[in-house]
């Protein structure tokens, strides 16, 4: 959780200020007014030294290659089983790293670790701008536990399913955007380029034309005189658009629209309960206390508004309610996770049932996206078609209507 700073008006009409443990500003506010009637102010305490800014990322954030990412944990695993020190394990690693990126992480950390600063610590300090939140916390848990190759070896396994399920969408994503291209670019080339060359020769022949025919010259004509506007209204709005996302409401608005859309909304519950079965199981098995737990899932959790209700889960913990039940108050995730947590929870056994839940998310997600990208193919080649043939069958028509005359 994070810290926030308030100015306010107590039930009793006192003027107040304080500070308060928050999942994020909304829940700072539901929080101030449990005592207060009247906030007149809520702002959040940064504190650089503390890599607050760490905390919310994600592989893939500053540009940091997760593959590479990836194959640095399973060195680590792999290198301390051999057991060999974790001083000289990371001066090896880093010297023997190709990413630029990590090895000038990894150079920093050996010095660090080398003038006697822990090896969670100095990686939480380093690498604040792009590490993910999962890597330090299980560093931190494999130091107190002292057991670096468990921790280690548990990240290998969750990092390299992760970044294999990344290139995995992304192959798949990678031929739908490409016809897309295509169309929109040929489209745009035959309204603005080949029909009005169509449309000189049909106006000097001055015969009445095809309904169908004068329709595509008004829809050619349209383009040519305010695609220009079209294109910047567009770009005005995709900018308006991700700087709305950035806001605290617009993220969770949108978190919110991606769980109700068609289709990707499935897609998108999917992932969250992927996300927060796959991230719960690696912490909790790096000893990790189900509470801290939860908050860091909380934030790894790419969907904001599932990412805030998890976030909230974690006070309603310290009040001694069990995870299925705080599950179970804010449905965000699907049944069946929620019913099989209370089952691990019952048996004493959340971490397995969390591996096993996991298993079966990542399958489900699979099957979904590969499901929608195999509907979205045809559909976007019957779109190509059916525009083509629109712009193919104006033209034709009205050239068998001038030969006929002739």
């Amino acid at each position: 959780m994070n810290n926030f700073k308030y100015q306010a008006v107590s039930k009793d009409g006192a003027k107040v200020s304080g500070v308060v443990e928050a999942f994020n500003e909304m829940d700072a506010v539901e929080r101030i007014k449990q005592t207060c009637n009247i906030i007149l102010k809520v702002e959040e305490i940064t504190d650089k030294s503390k890599g607050d800014g760490f905390l919310n990322k994600e592989i893939g954030a500053s540009r940091m290659n997760a593959k590479a990412f990836s194959l640095m944990c399973s060195q680590f695993a792999i290198i301390l089983h051999a057991g060999i020190p974790i001083t000289k394990t990371v001066d090896l690693i880093g010297r023997k790293m190709s990413d630029k990126k990590l090895k000038k992480l990894l150079a920093e950390v050996s010095e660090d670790i080398q003038g006697g600063r822990s090896l969670a610590a100095s990686f939480e300090d380093r690498g604040k701008e792009f590490l993910p939140v999962l890597f330090l916390e299980t560093i931190r848990a494999g130091e107190m536990s002292g057991n670096y190759e468990s921790a280690f070896q548990g990240m290998a396994e969750h990092f390299d399913k992760q970044t294999r399920m990344k290139q995995k969408v992304k192959g798949a994503l990678t031929y739908p955007i490409f016809v897309l291209i295509i169309a929109v670019v040929v489209v745009a080339v035959l309204m603005v380029k080949v029909v009005p060359t169509f449309t000189s020769v049909f106006a000097a022949y001055g015969s009445d034309l095809p309904a169908i025919t004068r329709s595509l010259i008004a829809v050619s004509n349209f383009f040519r005189k305010w695609g220009l506007l079209l294109i910047a209204i567009v770009v005005a709005a995709v900018i308006f658009f991700m700087i709305y996302r950035k806001t605290e409401e617009g993220r969770l608005k949108c978190g919110r629209l991606a769980l109700k859309l068609p289709a990707f909304g499935e897609i998108s519950q999917l992932n969250a309960a992927s996300q927060f079965s796959n991230n719960m199981a690696a912490l909790l098995a790096a000893g990790i206390g189900i509470t801290d737990a939860l908050r860091v899932t909380g934030k790894i959790i790419t969907n904001a508004y599932v990412s805030y209700e998890i976030g909230k889960m974690a006070g309603r913990l310290e009040e001694g309610n069990s995870l299925g039940e705080c599950l179970r108050r804010d449905p965000v995730l699907p049944d069946i996770l929620i019913d099989m947590v209370n089952v691990g929870e019952e048996t004493g056994e959340l971490d397995e049932t969390l591996n096993t839940i996991s298993v079966y998310y990542d399958n489900e997600l699979n099957v979904k996206i590969a499901s929608v990208i195999g509907k979205m193919e045809p559909a976007l080649l019957c779109f190509v078609a059916a525009i083509a043939g629109y712009i193919v069958l104006a033209i034709y028509i009205a050239m068998f209507s001038m030969y006929s005359i002739m």
